[in-house]
């Protein structure tokens, strides 16, 4: 075995020299798979030109090379597992699928258990430390720096490695990847000469550029300037910082290749216009609230494509940038991905609602209600404050660090429901009631829970589940063993829940954030028979994408 591979490997667990399914497992490789509903995903093409369409074939190769990227990104010796896995699958065809589906051979909605003999842990640092540094190590080591080292060191786009005599140092994006970086940059730029959109082509170049130069707030600007106009919407570069789980500092690599709905996008104007409101009576002391908010152009599309940092769980929406620097400047973006919520909401949440929900409250299960919440939760990122509001101010993300991202999602998906009581009283939503979006919520959040305490959306839902309960908003029947919300206490029960992240998040208290996620991101008795009961479920989809 491999230096490389041995990182990933404890033994050598091959059989006859390939990777074998993990022993003792309760679930075979077929079963797992199950747990997957299959789905094709395609959107309207019409609008695009023959330019368009010769772009498209140029940017899934550049979502080839992302994958690469992203499988260097998660763990040392993952690029090496994957290439052994890729020679033997004649041998074990259903393990090497199972891998692609989560970029690793974790499950990633099973506690990240290794589905692979042999596989150690899957390591906090990713591949973005050396798996031997610990935070305390770390910390020391930043103290030592520059500032404009200390900034990359906490930044999104530098490794941090370990030389021959232990000394750390930090290797910019753009080296580290370069082999796949460069022809990555080159397929951009082609796709760039190509697009029929001047906005679009501006931001294909520009990220290209920044792939080599490993500067990307220009490019970051780009992207959110991309004219409504555009009959495609496409997302490429590192963004995500959930696969650091020590610090949650780097970003992973990640593509998404999208069709604009210009039908749906234009009846959802009104949420770009309703984040000041929001904020405005947000239950929480004017010092907590955000100074520097901006409206949010908001995109909905039908998904032609994906790579990276695009597992499953598939990703039903997205509010880009992440980089503080971007968002004051320009903003952010969000990204609804029509096709993939509708499958989602069929497959899986339809069924879990016949099983969970309180029959006298399944009418209220309702897709648009699905719909808008998960528009509102990506809105809803914006909402609250971004900076700690005690001197000296810094990006909460930097104070909260492995809790960031269980506790922004939390804050994210119950500021939504907030947002949707406030928009409700006002009459946006003609079709949808609040009825419809709290049990709608509700068995909503069963869904994201099954993906496990691991996952920051996941972690975040059964923190949000068990704080609701607690304060009466949410009801659980033990002798029905179902579930159902008490319409009389849910908006208090929301707007205190609101109050409490927030204000955790603004106080950049990272004592306070563990005790909160110990106290409520936890299955309790209750969750844990709900989720016995949904085994014969799938847990999500995965896709069958037309244009490939």
């Amino acid at each position: 075995m491999s230096n490389s591979l041995s990182s990933i490997l404890r033994t050598s667990e091959l059989q006859n020299g390939c990777p074998a399914p993990a022993k003792g497992s309760p679930l075979t490789l077929k079963e797992r798979l199950s747990r997957f509903e299959k789905v094709e995903l395609s959107g309207d093409l019409s609008r695009l030109t023959e330019g368009d369409r010769k772009a498209v074939s140029k940017l899934v190769e550049v979502a080839h090379l992302l994958d690469r990227i992203y499988i260097r990104q998660v763990s040392p010796g993952n690029e090496e597992l994957y290439e052994k896995l890729s020679s033997c699958s004649k041998e074990e065809p259903e393990l090497l699928e199972l891998y692609k589906l989560f970029k690793g051979p974790w499950d990633l909605v099973d506690e990240e258990k290794p589905f692979i003999a042999g596989v150690k842990p899957r390591p906090d640092t990713a591949n973005f430390y050396p798996v031997d540094l610990d935070k305390a190590e770390f910390e020391a080591w930043l103290e030592t720096l520059s500032q404009e080292q200390k900034e990359q060191a906490k930044g999104f786009y530098h490794v941090v490695k370990r030389d021959d005599k232990g000394a750390l140092y930090l290797v910019p994006y753009s080296e580290e990847y370069r082999d796949l970086l460069e022809p990555a940059s080159k397929l951009l730029q082609e796709a760039a000469n190509l697009v029929s959109d001047k906005s679009l082509s501006k931001f294909l170049s520009s990220r290209a550029k920044s792939f080599i130069s490993n500067e990307y707030l220009e490019s970051e600007l780009d992207w959110i300037n991309i004219s409504d106009k555009s009959p495609l919407e496409i997302t490429v570069g590192p963004y995500e910082t959930y696969d650091d789980k020590m610090n949650s500092y780097k970003a992973s690599f990640e593509m998404f290749i999208h069709a604009r709905d210009f039908e749906s996008s234009a009846l959802l104007k009104v949420f770009e216009e309703s984040l000041p409101e929001v904020e405005a009576h947000l239950p929480i002391d004017d010092a907590y609230k955000n100074k520097h908010l901006r409206a949010t152009p908001i995109v909905v599309v039908n998904e032609l494509y994906s790579g990276g940092d695009a597992t499953v769980p598939m990703t039903a929406a997205y509010n880009l940038p992440n980089d503080e620097q971007a968002i004051k400047r320009g903003g952010s973006k969000l990204v609804i991905i029509k096709n993939v919520q509708e499958q989602k909401f069929q497959s899986i949440l339809v069924k879990i609602s016949e099983i969970l929900i309180d029959p006298k409250q399944r009418q209220y299960i309702d897709f648009e209600a699905f719909f808008n919440h998960i528009l509102l939760h990506e809105v809803s990122h914006s909402n609250g404050p971004h900076e700690t509001v005690q001197e000296p101010v810094v990006p909460i993300r930097s104070k909260l660090q492995e809790y960031h991202s269980t506790l922004e999602e939390a804050k994210a998906d119950i500021t939504g429901l907030f947002a949707a009581k406030l928009l409700s009283d006002k009459g946006s939503f003609k079709h949808v009631s609040m009825e419809s979006f709290y049990v709608t919520y509700l068995a909503s959040a069963f869904r994201s829970i099954r993906f496990g305490l691991n996952e920051a959306h996941g972690r975040g839902q059964a923190a949000q589940l068990n704080y609701l309960i607690d304060q009466g908003g949410f009801v659980y029947d033990s002798t029905a063993e179902l579930f159902r919300v008490n319409f009389d206490k849910i908006d208090h029960a929301v707007e205190s829940l609101v109050r409490e992240i927030m204000i955790i998040q603004g106080n950049g208290d990272k004592s306070k954030a563990e005790q909160f996620l110990n106290t409520y991101g936890i299955n309790r008795d209750y969750a844990a028979l709900a989720l016995k009961k949904l085994v014969d479920i799938p847990i999500d989809i995965r896709p069958k994408f037309a244009v490939a």
